[in-house]
């Protein structure tokens, strides 16, 4: 991707969410395989478990508060892009919000994993290490986790996409044939196609953990809350192929390289085999 697209305002928070998802797909996914190789946690030791435990809430939660971000600086840049126009607006506006998220995300899971003074059980022979730090039962910071860094978010995202769709579409007849109003409908689909990923996988999982809350005994929705929880990870996997949409030439420079490489890849086999035919039949 060239400078001028890296700067983008627009493309910022994508980027951070990107990065909040590639230690999830480097560290998370690869716990997972080697616990399915292995039948346990491996290597069975507790920093092993903080580590994924960092992984698993912090960096995919974190993900999820910047999409949440995402969804309502969009009503920023395309209806008040004058709030942003000098560099004390896009200080407060833009990167100051990021920055704040950022920094909480991380300073909260750090502390709570690694630092708060409270007993942590390793289950070795459960994904996760059971899932259960100890955090989630402190006080309130389970509760503060549920509500505020997970439903809310969500909850916000959906919001504030729905309404930036209905200003898109109560401004399109004014701004139809415009190169304004194609640069809207660009973004307008790249929002409703994240938000719609992030909510379609995210939400159920949250909604159970709700309605076990409003009453709902906890026997009742645990198979499906498994079967959702392993469903979230389509949305890292899935986000990025999302973004691509709205770059038709960093696709149409991906598919070069892809295509060039696989030829390189036949050309060097189609070299090598007669080479190996002539040794053979010369030993023989």
């Amino acid at each position: 991707m060239n400078r001028r697209r890296r700067s983008a305002l627009h493309n910022h928070a994508i980027f951070i969410v990107i990065l909040f998802n590639l230690p999830v797909q480097i560290i998370d996914i690869n716990f997972h395989l080697l616990f399915l190789h292995y039948g346990s946690v491996q290597p069975p030791k507790p920093i092993v478990c903080f580590i994924w435990w960092l992984n698993n809430y912090g960096f995919y939660i974190g993900g999820i508060m910047v999409k949440a971000w995402l969804a309502i600086e969009r009503h920023i840049l395309v209806f008040h892009k004058q709030w942003i126009a000098n560099l004390t607006g896009r200080l407060f506006l833009h990167y100051l919000p990021m920055a704040t998220i950022v920094t909480y995300i991380l300073l909260f899971y750090i502390i709570v994993i690694f630092f708060l003074n409270c007993e942590d059980t390793y289950d070795y022979k459960l994904p996760i290490c059971n899932a259960s730090p100890c955090y989630q039962n402190y006080g309130i910071l389970g509760m503060w986790e549920f509500i505020f860094n997970t439903t809310t978010p969500i909850l916000v995202e959906g919001i504030a996409s729905i309404l930036f769709i209905l200003r898109i579409i109560w401004q399109k007849q004014r701004l139809r044939h415009s190169v304004e109003w194609r640069k809207q409908r660009r973004l307008t689909i790249q929002l409703l196609l994240m938000s719609g990923l992030n909510m379609s996988f995210n939400l159920p999982i949250y909604l159970i953990p709700l309605a076990h809350l409003c009453g709902l005994p906890p026997e009742y929705g645990v198979q499906p809350e498994l079967y959702f929880f392993f469903l979230g990870y389509f949305v890292i996997f899935l986000f990025p192929f999302i973004c691509l949409r709205q770059y038709p030439e960093l696709r149409k420079s991906l598919k070069r390289k892809i295509l060039c490489m696989t030829s390189q890849h036949h050309h060097a086999t189609a070299t090598v085999a007669p080479t190996l035919k002539k040794n053979v039949l010369y030993r023989t």
